[in-house]
């Protein structure tokens, strides 16, 4: 069984002195956020489970973050807890939405490597063998899957996935974030306590993950369709995240902002020079549309641009009311660490309220 070395405490007491080892941590964690999943959980644990077998034997814990389902995911989670002890799982308050929820997962999590998956399977967690390997060879601290390609995606979330990765890694400043890829990756515990360390609310994991460093390689897959269910990820939320990825790593809105502010200046001290030298002629300066047309674009331009200004605004605003990321409201299995980002709300007998 892998054993991190661990130091050793030494304590007096009178005359004696007495030996004492921090706890091992286990040589795995497997984290899955689940959003109404309750018909992927036992495939996932069945599959999640011979990989981590395969690769660090029994020595590896399975989280799994219940983000607010609706349907019966807790409940299985329960089971699945109480059928084996290297089950963890997780009931957040409410939904706070998928990367909130993976932060929280990865908050709590115990284990010396990370594997990020989702639970509805389109990432095979079969790939855990080679990734382990690469991590070894390549002497990196993450190895990130990169989708060679995408099942089960209509052509407009391909194109559009496509151009947004590509729109990101133009605009990111100084973070070179790999192009087709999602959360699905191996950590090491070094890496994931930096990512931990970092209390921004707007959470784009990916991204954040590039930011950390170290070294990162990629390994190459085929992204399966999803196993069952819906995504829970439709076209808003997809747009919000990537909202969240452009100002949390990039303040190339701003400057494009400012570089619209100074094309229109422009064109207006063009348009002033116009009509004062149409009036020292004696014209009338026909227009009435053009006019209304240069109000409208004026006008649009500023609204974009506060627009732009109010969501950083926005960020900072939620940021500084310093409240937890996450809220943990029940737990199943056995959980070792103690959250940094968010919290677990104590758990009391509802009979003390009913007394």
């Amino acid at each position: 069984m892998y054993q991190i070395p661990l130091p050793h405490v030494q304590a007096e007491t009178g005359t004696r002195q007495i030996d004492a080892v921090m706890p091992v941590r286990p040589r795995l964690s497997i984290v899955a956020p689940c959003h109404n999943e309750e018909s992927c959980l036992d495939v996932l644990y069945d599959r999640v489970t011979r990989a981590a077998q395969a690769t660090a034997g029994d020595d590896f814990e399975i989280v799994l973050v219940d983000d607010g389902s609706r349907d019966q995911t807790w409940a299985v989670i329960c089971a699945l807890a109480e059928r084996d002890s290297r089950v963890l799982g997780l009931r957040l308050s409410r939904n706070h939405g998928h990367q909130l929820a993976l932060s929280a997962g990865l908050d709590l999590c115990h284990g010396e490597l990370i594997l990020i998956i989702d639970a509805d399977l389109q990432d095979p967690p079969e790939l855990l063998g080679e990734m382990m390997a690469l991590m070894a060879a390549q002497e990196a601290d993450v190895v990130y899957a990169l989708r060679a390609t995408r099942r089960g995606e209509t052509w407009l979330k391909r194109t559009t996935a496509k151009a947004f990765y590509r729109l990101l890694s133009l605009a990111s400043d100084g973070v070179d974030i790999p192009l087709d890829t999602g959360d699905f990756r191996l950590m090491t515990r070094r890496a994931l306590d930096v990512l931990c360390a970092m209390p921004e609310r707007a959470r784009f994991i990916r991204g954040m993950v590039a930011w950390v460093g170290f070294k990162q390689v990629p390994l190459r897959y085929e992204r399966d369709e999803r196993l069952s269910g819906q995504t829970s990820y439709p076209f808003f939320k997809m747009a919000r995240l990537a909202l969240d990825a452009l100002t949390g790593f990039s303040s190339a809105p701003l400057r494009l902002a400012t570089y619209a502010g100074v094309l229109f200046t422009v064109m207006a001290s063009v348009l002033i020079a116009y009509s004062i030298g149409e009036w020292f002629m004696g014209r009338t300066i026909p227009g009435w549309t053009s006019l209304i047309v240069v109000v409208l674009v004026i006008g649009s331009i500023q609204m974009f641009v506060l627009g732009l200004m109010g969501e950083y605004i926005g960020r900072l605003y939620d940021q500084s009311k310093h409240r937890p990321l996450y809220i943990v409201s029940d737990v199943a299995g056995d959980m070792r660490g103690a959250p940094s980002l968010g919290m677990v709300a104590p758990v009391e007998p509802r009979a003390d309220f009913l007394a």
